[in-house]
This record gives C-alpha cells, structure tokens and sequence, in this order.
C-alpha cells in the first residue's frame, strides 16, 4: 500500500472516532494489519482487506474507490505529490463546528488528546482515540443538520459524544431489527388512533400555547411508517403510546428511534430506548436512572469531563438525549403513581410506552396523566391483515397429488372471515395482536407436522386464554426443533436442540427474573447467580476462597522448597498447612462477603475502567487524593478482616509445631499480637495497593463493546489483567508494609521478627491467593464463572456452557438484546416460562 493510500485509511478512521482496535473489531481486520496498511508498510494485503475496512468505517462509493484504485497499479504510476486534504465530517456526525485545522492536528472534541504523528510516520499503535479534525466547511443544503457551536471545551466533547452515541444507537437497533425478523415477508401493520382524552394533557398544555391561543387539531391516527411525523407535530415533545400486551409498542418505539436518525436533519437529542421496568423512583432519580443505563450499555460514556461527572450524566443533563422510556407497565405496581409523579416533574421531551390499563390506573393513583403529553393508542389486526400476511409466511404443500400449492393458512383463514362459529371468533380475538401471530406463525407456519386448523378445536381450547397459553407454550418447542442454525463467524460453544432441556433452563432464568416484588426483564450475565440464598452465595465465597488460598500455598512451599529456601517438611504437613491457612482465609473471606451482603455492596458490575499509567486521560477531575483516601479506607477494611483470618492459620499452626505445652496466657498473648500485626500488614497492603490502582483507572474506550458477549470478553481481559497487576503488587506489599509494621511496633509488643524469607514466602502466597480470590469473589466475571459456569451447572439449572446457550437462544429469537442485556421476546413469555418452571 502507497503513503498516499495509507495517509487516507487514516484520515477516514479519525473521521469515524475510531482507534485502531476499535476498527479491528469493527472489520475483523488484524490491528496488526492495520498499523501497517496505515504506515505504508504493507505490500502484500488484498483486496478484500480493503473492502473489509471499508464497510467497517462507511465511507462513501468515491473515497471507496480512492481507498483501493491503487491496489494494482505499479510504483511508477502512484500519483506524487501531498497528501490530500483531510475530507470534512458530515454534519450529522460531528456537530462541532470550527476553523479549519490541519489533519493531524487534536480537535477540542477529540476523547483523549495525544500526539499525532506525522503522515509518513510509523503509527504507535496506542489504543488511544486518534484526534479528529474537525469540519472546515459549513453545510451546504438546508437539509443538513444544524451547527452547534460550543460554547465551552465540555460542550465540544459532549456534541462529539452525542454523535458517537446517535451512530452506536443507529447501527445496534437496525441490527435488533433485523435480528426480529420484523421485515420477513413485510412488517405487520401497526396502526394507531388517538388516546382517550382522560389519559393525555389538554391541547393547550400539549401544543405549549400562551393563554387566548386556540388549540390546532393534532395529527394522532397513523401507521408505522408515520411515527415520526406524528411525534413532530407534537409541540412539547412528550407523547405517551398505549397498547394491550404484544400489540407492537417495542417494535413502534425501535422504528421511531431509527426513523428519526436517518432523518435529514438529524436531530440534536439522541433517541434512546431505555427499558424502565426495574426503576424504583423512590430511591433513584430519573437522571441517575438514565444516566446509569447509559454506562451499562455503552461504558466508554463513563469518561468524566471538567466538573467531575461522567459523559452519560452530562448527555441527559444537557438534553441531549430524547428518552424513549419502554415498558412503564413493567414497573412495580405499587412504584407507577410514583414514577408518574417523577415524571410530571420534569419538562424534557420523551416517548413512553405503557400497556393501557396499567397506565390508566396509574393516571388515576396519582391524579394526573403526563403533563403536556399527547397520547396514541394502538389498534388491534384485522382478518384482513392476517389474510395478506399469514399466507406469506407459510410453507407450501402439495395435496390431492395434484401439484397445487395449497397454503396451511388457507382454510382457517376462511372460517376468520366467515366468523360463523364461537371457535372462529375466539381466535380472531386472539390473532389480534403481533405477538400471537408472530408465535402463531413460528409454530405452523416454520414447523412441518402442525395444521393450524387444530386452533379452532373447542374441546381443546375452550377460551381465548387457552388458546394463547397453547401458543406460548409451543413456541420455544418450535424453534428449537428446527434445524441446526448456522453459527456466525466467531461464534462459540455447541447448538442446542432438545427442547425440554431448553425449557427448563429457560424457564430457571425466567424464575430468577421475576424473583422479589414485580418482573425484571434484563437478563444481565452479572446477575443471574444474585438471585441465589445469600447462604449459598456465602457457602461458596468460603469455598472459592479456600481453594485460592491453600493452592496458593501449597504451590508456594513447594517452589520454595524445591529451590531449596523453605522448610524441608513432608508432604503431609505441607497439605495440612495450606488446608489450615485456606480454611482460615476462606473464612475470613466469607465473614467479608456476608458484612458487605447486609449493606447491599456485594452485587458486582461489569469493569468499566482500565489501568493506565500515563497522566493523559486518568480520572484526574475525580481528584486522586480523595479517589485513593475512598478505596484505600474500604480495602483496609477489608484487608484486615483477611489479616486476621491468616492469623488464626498461624497462630494454630504454632501450637501444632510447638513440643512443649504454652500456658493460657502465653497462648492468647500469641494469638492477640498475630492478629493485630497480620491485620495491619495485609489491611495496609491492600489499602495502598488498591487505593494506588483507583488512581491510575480510566475509562475503557468501548464504544462498541455493549453487547452481552463482548462485554464478558472484556471483562475477562479485565480480570485477567488484574490479577497480573495484583498478584505483584500484593506480594511486594506484604513485605514492606510488613516491616514498616514491624519497625513502629518493635518493642512496643516484645521483641517483634520479619524474616526475609518468611516476609517473601507471605508475600507471595498472598499475592497468589488473595488476588486470585478476589478476583474470582468480588468482580462480575468472576461471580460469573463461578456461579453461573461452574455451580448452576452442577446443579443441573443451567448448562455448562451457558454463553453459548444465551447466544443460541438469541440467535433462535428466544432472546433479544437490549444493549449490554439479554431480555425474553415479550414480558408475556417470560411470565409463562417461569410459571412453567414453578409448576
């Protein structure tokens, strides 16, 4: 590849805000292979290479052809000359407008400012966000998104970010659509009518109008394509969809999202779809609710800017993004009249989704529906709609050996229209919504063996509810007696085809789901062992720990034994010991769990920092002091319970190595300073250590890492570069802190010994087993594997390989994503796999 090709790959990737890891991921390209593409280095690549990191960064059909039109030209006729100039970002992508600056030089926007270098140089292959220059020319069509000038250093970062999310937002929902099949044959109507009257504001309130104005009539009827339409004309931007369950309101609130962001204009507040059904207004604000869901599902908004708060608080604070809140019927029942009060206590434009009945029992609880908010209801199908959309669906078949195709929907579709009996008018009723004809369609019309026809048997299914608990329950059966899916590129683990096994273990993650006062509906890889006994969660931190801790020692002595530095003691006594210090330490570990499970701190997150040692881009507006202050007082804490528990280890030990029988005295007075100086060194160690680390943290830069599975996969990098760091911090820890314990209590407590050795042997066994116990106790992958991998397995509640059986039961459409979440194709069918489950 030329310089001129190279200095071009890297202009476009600096457009698109990307690092070269992230276009790695992006392209599946080598970030290897792009460092040398970028460099000029390359001489051997091809061209679909190329095509690759095309797609990957979108770029245009003309700067497509600029990027490979050189791929088979000899040397001799590369153009000579400079680099082209650095092409303008759309403004849809970049709202920041400013003067004209070199390619190379850091835009005011850019995440994480660094030194650039020079075309022609080596790329350093620093997984920092490269600097991104910004548009040097202003719109030229009316059409274009407007300018917005920054005010202030954090207004640029934010416009930057907003329009990194709009991208994320846009491309992770197409690919949800996609996903739901919602354009197989056609989408199903969904059409709507205006609210009752009782269940939405005034006009005058809603159009925001001066007293004396005389209201418009408002454009509340319409189909799916005209959502965004109907949502502009709406002047105060609060709109509230009303639907029964399955009638299509997720499916209408992702078309809004994408109608929106592929509009001309592009809009400056983000659509986003947030699913509200586990927020608890009385103890979370709406913007910490937001704000929260915002890291979870894209973490690298978790950058702070000046004034200390993180990119996602300072996007919902600064309007910059339109909530598209789904799911208010999910929220606890007793909690709506709250959340509706909240929510009436803002003004900020929002979409919200709500079952009907629900809704309106919360406009009644808390005597107001949503101020200044429009409201649209949608209808039920026809016959007609099924008749245009089932049959598409269906496969065709032979009969009469006539080789006529005749449809499977055919005759039940002629008794809908008849209406001539009860059976037929009951599953109309039921065929009203897009849900159960989608189940509907998955079981008759994508399953061979099934006729439709058996839907108006009476005897079988005497109401319309039976009719739809047997659709329900044939669903998942259904797809998973298809045949094997195709695994994509990367994917993992085996394809799972018995259905009873499905069934249970879905319907196990479906209990867990609706465990406590109302129905979760994201299923997070971090959470699915919290809904254990806390005696079990407890039972196993002892277990986990141990085992961490006496293999750690055993593995120690033996190294230092074999080397000829440790105590020449059989193997026995070597056992025993490590079995004595892991049972301690397990212990103490165990007592830590269970003190943090009363004040609510055991339930770990996904990791959303790095460790990083330069000053560029450290949370330094978190001031350190404090940052350290906070995590080296709770480690102490912590450390210290583990001191004591290692303490018992030894001072038992002692007592088991000693001939001579010690009086009561002297035995306590053993125990106590062992307990005070063990506490204090490992207390210590564990205080600076992780106090020292929390100062060099970062943001991880994954934009776009929000999906369950690449979540886990960084999670695990984390951790495993933890302990890396871990292991020799603690182990270098325990033996300085150890003797600057020694030296301040010398005398004080009697004469007072730390060998080297010794000093050395601790060190190391703590290093070993306290960071792969905390790693392993205490961070979400961690919780992960030995909850979700190895115990629910072992309990026969889930399989061994739950990732690939979460990926194969999305890929299936069991499962949806919901950004970093899993989450059951309908509330409906979770409700009905955990009630299976129960029974």
């Amino acid at each position: 590849m030329t310089d001129e090709q190279g200095a071009l790959l890297r202009r476009l990737r600096k457009r698109a805000r990307l690092t070269q890891e992230q276009l790695a991921e992006r392209s599946t390209v080598s970030v290897r292979t792009i460092r040398r593409l970028e460099t000029g280095r390359s001489t051997d690549h091809r061209l679909r290479t190329l095509h690759l990191l095309a797609d990957a960064l979108g770029v245009g059909t003309e700067e497509r052809r600029q990027l490979t039109d050189t791929l088979d030209r000899a040397p001799e006729d590369a153009v000579v000359g400079p680099p082209e100039p650095a092409p303008s970002v759309p403004a849809s992508e970049s709202p920041e407008a400013a003067p004209a600056a070199p390619p190379d030089a850091p835009a005011s926007g850019s995440p994480e400012p660094a030194p650039v270098a020079p075309p022609d140089a080596p790329a350093s292959g620093s997984p920092e966000p490269a600097p991104v220059a910004p548009a040097s020319d202003p719109p030229e069509s009316a059409e274009a998104a407007p300018v917005v000038q920054p005010a202030t250093p954090s207004a640029g970062v934010l416009a930057d970010a907003a329009a990194s999310l709009a991208r994320e937002v846009r491309r992770r929902w197409q690919r949800e659509e996609g996903h739901r099949r919602v354009h197989d044959p056609f989408p199903l109507p969904v059409r709507w009518q205006p609210a009752p009257a009782g269940l939405m504001d005034r006009p005058e309130n809603i159009q925001r109008l001066q007293p004396g104005d005389t209201p418009r009539a408002l454009r509340l009827s319409g189909e799916l394509r005209g959502v965004v339409a109907a949502y502009r004309s709406i002047a105060s931007g609060r709109l509230v969809i009303l639907g029964r369950a399955g009638s299509g309101k997720s499916v209408l609130a992702i078309k809004f999202a994408l109608d929106l962001l592929a509009a001309p204009a592009a809009p400056v507040p983000v659509p986003v779809i947030f699913s509200i059904g586990s927020w608890d207004p009385t103890t979370t604000t709406l913007r910490d609710f937001l704000a929260g869901l915002l890291l979870r599902d894209h973490p690298h908004l978790a950058r702070r800017i000046p004034g200390g708060s993180t990119l996602a608080a300072a996007l919902v604070d600064a309007d910059l993004i339109l909530p598209v809140l789904d799911g208010f019927d999910e929220i606890a029942e007793a909690l709506r009249a709250a959340a509706l009060e909240t929510l009436n206590a803002t003004s900020c434009p929002l979409v919200l989704t709500s079952r009907r009945d629900e809704y309106a029992r919360a406009v009644r609880a808390a005597h107001a529906p949503l101020v200044w908010a429009a409201g649209i209801e949608l209808t039920d199908l026809g016959v007609e709609d099924l008749a245009a959309y089932l049959p598409r669906t269906d496969r065709l078949v032979a009969r009469g050996g006539e080789g006529d195709g005749t449809g499977v929907w055919d005759a039940v579709l002629e008794r809908l229209r008849a209406r001539d009996t009860a059976a037929s008018t009951r599953l109309a009723e039921v065929l009203r919504t897009p849900l159960m004809v989608i189940l509907a369609r998955t079981m008759y019309s994508e399953a061979p063996g099934r006729e439709p026809e058996e839907l108006l048997d009476t005897a079988r299914f005497p109401t319309a509810g039976h009719l739809e608990e047997h659709l329900l329950a044939g669903f998942v059966p259904a797809v998973y007696r298809r045949r094997a899916l195709e695994r994509p590129d990367g994917g993992r683990g085996q394809r799972y085809r018995d259905p009873d096994q499905a069934l249970r273990w879905l319907g196990y993650l479906a209990h867990s789901l609706s465990q406590g006062t109302h129905d979760q509906r994201d299923l997070a890889w971090w959470r699915i062992g919290q809904n254990l006994r806390t005696a079990t969660r407890v039972l196993l931190t002892v277990l986990v720990s141990t085992v961490c801790m006496a293999a750690a020692t055993l593995l120690v002595q033996g190294v230092a034994a074999a080397s000829g530095h440790g105590e020449p003691i059989g193997w026995g006594a070597s056992v025993s010991y490590a079995l004595l210090v892991g049972v301690c330490s397990g212990t103490a570990f165990g007592i830590t769990y269970a003190a943090l499970t009363v004040v609510g701190r055991t339930a770990a997150v996904p990791s959303r920092v790095r460790l990083r040692l330069s000053a560029a881009g450290r949370r330094t507006e978190r001031r350190p002091v404090r940052t350290f202050l906070t995590r080296f007082g709770f480690m102490l804490l912590g450390g210290s319970v583990l001191g004591v528990g290692y303490s018992w280890s030894v001072a038992l030990m002692s007592v088991l190595k000693i001939d001579y029988a010690l009086s009561r005295t002297e035995l306590m007075t053993i125990v106590l300073i062992n307990t005070l100086l063990y506490g204090l060194i490992i207390g210590l160690t564990a205080g600076l250590v992780f106090g020292t680390l929390a100062v060099f943290e970062s943001p991880m830069d994954i934009t776009a890492a929000a999906t369950p599975i690449r979540l886990l996969s960084v999670n695990r990098t984390a951790a495993g570069r933890q302990l890396l760091v871990l292991v020799p911090a603690l182990g270098l820890g325990v033996v300085l802190c150890g003797y600057a314990v020694v030296f301040l209590f010398q005398g004080l407590l009697g004469t007072l010994l730390w060998p080297l050795r010794g000093a050395v042997l601790l060190g190391a066994t703590g290093g070993l087993g306290g960071a792969a116990a905390y790693v392993l106790v205490f961070t979400a992958w961690g919780q992960w594997l030995t909850v979700s991998r190895v115990w629910l397995p072992m309990t026969r509640r889930l399989p061994w390989d739950t990732v690939a059986f979460l990926e194969d039961a999305y890929q299936r459409g069991v499962l949806r994503q919901a950004g970093a979440v899993y989450q059951f194709r309908h509330i409906r069918l979770q409700r009905h796999l955990a009630r299976t489950y129960r029974e």
